[in-house]
């Protein structure tokens, strides 16, 4: 695909394109085929983000009352699971006037409530909705058809491509979701991300939990689901380096406890008062964990120590080898009341510290 007006955005790194401006593409080269039997060899769609884009079209086939597209799915240089997928968009004539739109093979239906797609509906969110509704009008209105016409959106490889998502927790069934707000793929944006946590924290509130566990990757997932195996798979959400994000979006769904399980590395940033913890927002602030070392009565010498320490994962060795367990029970309480701080108060925030292999280290409870 070669972008008509490239998105203003980092010159550096390449924007790519959302599976649900890719089904709107489609939509439109298929009603096009539909209608004048020509296959077309693009599709121009006009992009919430503000410009105009030419999909290359593949694959155009036409059989007696239908018509099908398809195009490559191009991620740019933030490339997510769905990158290079196929994207494919089959017409046909329906007796009612109107659009219909469904999902085929390999996208996703809704089983859970909470998504902004009502249960059983196939998993094509409201802007790609929007999208393809549009691209199809334009199409039907340049050749004065009257005619009704059933869009369906498939991804041959979808469900395959959905095992790498947590589609399964929140509900979606059988393939992917078609999303996308602006149309666009931001190299490195963090406006996906914090999208899927609101919709996981979402899910869950829909389906009943007052708890939830927030974990920064996964393997502390996999740790934090053996530790609270009583909570539903809804309650773990994965919310990567939005700390503060995630704690206050919980909190403003009415959750009344946020646990919080990870490594030293992230989760003594937090204690910091950092609650946006990339490896490149904030350092760890080594002062402060020797401050916190002295507090929990560590010898002078491990004091200094951990002043010269290279990272928080060799703090926590040097702490586990000391024996000075009483160092991470501090460190998860200094997180607890800045994420209350962050929430302004309301809920009980649980942390706990573990190590790669599982390990709890230590972990604290406040309530604010």
């Amino acid at each position: 695909m070669k972008s008509s007006e490239a998105p203003a955005s980092d010159k550096l790194m390449r924007s790519g394109f959302t599976t649900g401006a890719c089904a709107a593409a489609t939509a439109k080269g298929a009603v096009q085929l539909l209608l004048t039997g020509i296959a077309p060899q693009q599709a121009v769609i006009s992009l919430p983000a503000g410009f105009d884009h030419a999909f290359e079209l593949i694959e155009q086939r036409q059989e007696a009352d239908t018509a099908s597209c398809a195009t490559i799915k191009d991620g740019g240089d933030d490339p997510d699971a769905t990158h290079q997928a196929k994207i494919v968009a089959t017409a046909s004539w329906r007796e009612e006037a109107g659009i219909e739109l469904d999902g085929g093979i390999g996208v996703g239906r809704v089983t859970k409530p909470g998504l902004p797609v009502p249960v059983g509906e196939a998993a094509i969110n409201p802007v790609p909705r929007r999208m393809i509704t549009e691209a199809v009008s334009q199409v039907l209105e340049e050749h004065g058809a009257a005619r009704g016409v059933r869009v369906v959106i498939s991804v041959p490889d979808g469900e395959e491509i959905a095992k790498k998502t947590l589609n399964s927790r929140l509900g979606i069934m059988g393939g992917i979701s078609i999303l996308g707000t602006r149309g666009v793929v931001v190299p490195f944006s963090t406006s996906a991300y914090r999208a899927s946590v609101v919709q996981a924290i979402s899910v869950a509130s829909a389906t009943g939990c007052e708890e939830i566990v927030l974990t920064t990757g996964g393997s502390s997932e996999k740790y934090a689901m053996q530790m609270y195996g009583h909570l539903p798979e809804e309650a773990f959400i994965q919310m990567g380096d939005f700390v503060g994000f995630a704690v206050k979006h919980g909190k403003r769904l009415n959750m009344k406890k946020i646990i919080l399980v990870g490594m030293p590395g992230k989760l003594s940033k937090v204690a910091q008062g950092v609650m946006m913890v990339h490896s490149k927002s904030a350092p760890v602030d080594f002062g402060f964990l020797a401050g916190i070392a002295r507090e929990a009565e560590a010898d002078p010498e491990l004091v200094e120590a951990v002043t010269g320490a290279n990272t928080a994962s060799q703090v926590a060795d040097m702490m586990t080898e000391a024996q000075c367990l009483k160092f991470f029970e501090l460190l998860c309480g200094y997180a607890c009341r800045h994420c209350l701080e962050y929430a302004e108060g309301g809920i009980t925030v649980e942390m706990v510290l573990v190590t790669m292999k599982g390990q709890v280290l230590g972990k604290a409870v406040i309530s604010g």
